[in-house]
């Protein structure tokens, strides 16, 4: 007899963690959006890590400001971006507090709640890339900066939420560099991703910004 995914909630002492444990373990942990329309359940199939003021790829890594606060605060909560004036990105605080770790949750695979996935997600072309990237993400799970903060830890009300689900042994994760970081950190490879699985997002190199302007 075959059982599903383990629906234990994960402890915050799962996020208690140094950020390089914590993001390969959680490749196929199941992520609960619980709103007002209803729950959104993922696997998780890709992540990176961001290791701080340590990390010269990582928004903590000049220090605290109101963006980032949330990282630096206790292990288990949701950190929540704006990026390029578009789009959101999710983030699972972890280490100790203080630390500023976090792992960005880059794709995952769609269990429940598929029609409000793909009502946030109208041109999804198919299920297998509803949350196929950090910002379809976001955007299928309906997280915006009103979760910035949310704790992951507080219960099955709570807005987030992680369970145990079925992780995975290390020969299914692969690991190379993270999507679209330069400078001193493009060559980390703190991208986690389970081996072959049709939901995880193309890689893509860092292109740095043409600053130059062509004058006619």
């Amino acid at each position: 007899m075959t059982s599903g995914p383990d629906r234990t909630p994960l402890a915050r002492a799962f996020f208690d963690r140094p950020v390089l444990e914590v993001a390969p373990d959680l490749l196929g942990r199941t992520l609960v959006r619980t709103g007002p329309d209803g729950p959104i359940e993922l696997r998780i199939t890709e992540v990176e890590a961001y290791a701080g003021e340590a990390d010269p790829g990582s928004h903590a890594y000049r220090g605290r400001t109101e963006r980032n606060a949330a990282m630096f605060g206790p292990p288990g909560h949701a950190y929540v971006y704006f990026i390029y004036g578009m789009w959101f990105s999710l983030n699972l605080v972890c280490g100790p507090e203080g630390a500023a770790s976090g792992v960005l949750l880059r794709a995952g695979e769609v269990l429940k709640g598929h029609d409000l996935a793909r009502a946030r997600r109208p041109k999804s072309r198919n299920d297998r890339d509803l949350a196929q990237g950090p910002a379809r993400l976001a955007t299928a799970l309906d997280v915006d900066r009103s979760l910035n903060g949310t704790d992951l830890c507080a219960g099955p009300a709570a807005p987030l939420s992680v369970l145990a689900g079925t992780p995975l042994p290390t020969s299914s994760i692969r690991n190379g560099p993270r999507t679209g970081v330069g400078g001193e950190g493009a060559t980390h490879p703190w991208r986690f991703w389970v081996d072959g699985d049709r939901t995880v997002s193309p890689y893509r190199a860092h292109v740095p910004r043409d600053r130059t302007r062509t004058k006619a």
